[in-house]
């Protein structure tokens, strides 16, 4: 998902795509501690997408703390 296509998104829906991008890292680091991951760089671009949807939901909550 882009920046620009999370900013357009309310507070909880950026939550609860945090959420499932979590879920989504547990399983893929279970499958690849198991040996069943195939595609090893989609851990790489979860964590990648979790830092963004983490760090637009802090832009918010700060924008929200200055009244802007």
């Amino acid at each position: 998902m882009h920046p620009a296509e999370i900013r357009n998104l309310s507070q909880t829906e950026v939550a609860r795509h945090l959420d499932e991008a979590h879920h989504e890292l547990f399983n893929l680091r279970f499958q690849y501690a198991t040996g069943q991951l195939k595609n090893t760089a989609r851990l790489s671009e979860v964590r990648r997408e979790i830092s963004r949807l983490r760090t637009i939901l802090r832009e918010s909550e700060l924008a929200a703390a200055q009244g802007g």
